[in-house]
């Protein structure tokens, strides 16, 4: 990783290239939220396309789902989320700041606050002379107490408790209160995994770090579900699967490591987890993605709370039993920002500096970019018929503004892998140039051929 990548460097170059923009940006902006531009739309598109093809499209022992975000509020009372999806929130009284309690604490003390209760974490906060309102320095704060992560709203005309209802803080509860349906529609048999991507809401205290964490994002969860006993070897299963997603997608091994959770403090519903972190070289080691085993919790306590079996029938055993769960969890937006910052690099080639995008071309927003050599014809008419005929299959760029060294330029930044050339050799040899991002290689092939290689490159 080049060690010049900041966040500064990383927030201005999406903002420049049109990657992410500050939402509301016209009107002073939004704190943690943002929107996703020409070119971070269709990279984002690209991190979920993959992760739905390798997860779903490529197997045949999982379904995918699309569950609503506003949901039955009884779910989230099964779930534990009404009382207990909580962080700790202490409020500054000079400055009528509100932060999460443990990073006060964690970000001046050598202390690790995660468990504490409210009670310890306010002696702690009224008694060490290290830890100060970070605006304004003051030293006196309110009584530590839980701060509720989900956003909360009403259905219907009327603003009353009957109507409260919850913005999903995850994606997997939709999952576990359709696995009935699933089960009686789709023919499924144990082992098997029902797949999901949208969006979820957590009003976080201090969100922060650009994309990393935010209050609105996109999960990418799949619960699997397994026979009792055979949790754990399923549970390496996908720990493998997930690193070998990230390692075939070009993401440097260096960069990448696991970390296993202190048994002390896992989730209530977690039997084992483990995260696949990255080394943001913003904040360091940071959690990428969850593989967790949640045992059979979830499907007991909404069966409980629900009224309805969820227990899975073995025909072949005659046994009933509810089916433990291995949950790989993830964000497209947390691994963009991941995936960004290990592809930016800036060098120096033949003594010019270049700033160069080195994406995985499925993951690249621009697939490749085709080029007349001049605006005049005949060469722009056979390198609009080429733009013309690449770009249904992907996303195509078609660019005769400034030098060809130029818009070889702009193509790297923005990480498009291959660029096609028209020239004036093209209209008696019926040949072009392709011009690879990072080697800065060129082959000459049959224009014909073009279509056929590139689609071989971009999926190899």
């Amino acid at each position: 990783m080049s060690q010049t990548v900041t966040m500064d460097k990383i927030v201005a170059f999406c903002k420049r290239r049109g990657f992410v923009y500050q939402s509301s940006e016209i009107y002073g902006g939004i704190r943690s939220s943002y929107d996703y531009g020409p070119l971070g739309v269709e990279m984002k598109r690209n991190v979920k396309e993959e992760w739905w093809r390798r997860t779903v499209h490529m197997r045949d022992d999982v379904v995918g789902l699309d569950a609503a975000i506003i949901m039955h509020p009884r779910v989230w009372e099964a779930s534990g989320h009404v009382g207990g999806f909580n962080d700790m929130l202490v409020e500054s009284r000079t400055s009528g700041r509100r932060y999460r309690a443990d990073h006060l604490i964690e970000d001046a003390t050598e202390l690790d606050a995660e468990g504490m209760s409210a009670e310890e974490m306010t002696r702690i906060i009224q008694e060490d002379e290290r830890i100060k309102d970070p605006v304004d320095g003051g030293r006196s704060f309110a009584p530590v107490r839980p701060f509720n992560l989900m956003f909360e709203t009403y259905t219907g005309p009327v603003k009353a408790p009957e109507n409260v209802v919850y913005l999903r803080p995850e994606t997997a509860q939709g999952i576990f209160v359709n696995f009935k349906n699933v089960m009686q529609t789709s023919r499924v048999k144990v082992p098997f995994g029902i797949a999901q991507q949208g969006k979820s809401f957590r009003n976080e205290i201090t969100p922060g770090n650009f994309i990393f964490r935010t209050r609105e994002f996109e999960q990418m969860e799949m619960e699997f579900f397994v026979e009792p006993g055979t949790d754990e070897e399923w549970h390496e299963y996908w720990l493998k699967e997930r690193w070998n997603w990230y390692m075939n997608l070009g993401l440097k091994a260096e960069n990448l490591r696991s970390y296993e959770h202190p048994k002390e403090k896992l989730s209530h519903y977690s039997k084992r987890t483990v995260d696949l972190e990255y080394n943001f070289p913003f904040r360091g080691w940071s959690e990428l993605e969850g593989i967790a085993n949640r045992t059979d919790y979830d499907l007991k306590q909404h069966a409980a709370f629900s009224g309805e079996n969820l227990e899975y029938f073995d025909q072949a055993t005659n046994n009933r039993y509810f089916p433990y769960v291995i949950e790989p969890a993830a964000g497209p937006d947390r691994i963009m920002l991941a995936f960004l910052v290990d592809a930016y690099t800036e060098e120096v080639v033949n003594g010019e500096e270049r700033t160069v995008l080195k994406l995985h071309p499925r993951l690249a927003p621009t697939k490749a970019a085709v080029f007349p050599l001049s605006k005049k014809e005949p060469v722009s008419t056979v390198a609009k018929q080429l733009y013309d005929d690449l770009k249904g299959d992907y996303r195509v760029f078609y660019d005769d503004s400034g030098s060809i060294g130029r818009r070889y330029r702009r193509q790297d930044e923005a990480g498009t892998p291959f660029c096609v050339t028209v020239d004036f050799d093209t209209m008696e040899d019926k040949q072009v140039t392709i011009r690879d991002r990072d080697t800065m290689e060129q082959e000459r092939i049959p224009i014909q051929a073009v279509r056929e290689r590139l689609h071989n490159l971009i999926s190899g």
